[in-house]
């Protein structure tokens, strides 16, 4: 579903959906290494749990940040908000009706 998004908005977007994607990758790496530093289990048992990790990671990656695009944008933006990986700041870079349309996309009505 797109939605149009104001110039300003989109140029925005793109700005932080580079910071926003670091810091994902960042938190998805810190997960992997308690999985890997654990001692539960096996080490057959902590790599499938890792490898269950960064596929399920991966999903919420490429739904985030793959194909960016002036269509998708909206729904990006909700992935990001979802996913918290915004400042305050970042997100107040955005008109406040960008926002509250991507806010109830992100968490619904």
């Amino acid at each position: 579903m797109s939605e149009f998004l104001p110039e300003r908005d989109w140029k925005h977007l793109r700005t932080v959906h580079v910071a926003a994607l670091d810091r994902y990758c960042a938190r998805v790496l810190e997960e992997s290494e308690a999985v890997i530093r654990s001692s539960d289990g096996s080490s057959h048992q902590r790599y499938l749990k890792l490898f269950r990790l960064l596929q399920d990671r991966d999903r919420t990656l490429a739904r985030a940040f793959d194909d960016l695009r002036r269509s998708t944008a909206i729904d990006h933006l909700a992935a990001l908000i979802r996913l918290q990986l915004l400042a305050r700041e970042e997100l107040a870079g955005f008109t406040e009706e960008t926002v509250t349309t991507a806010t109830r996309w992100a968490y619904g009505p």
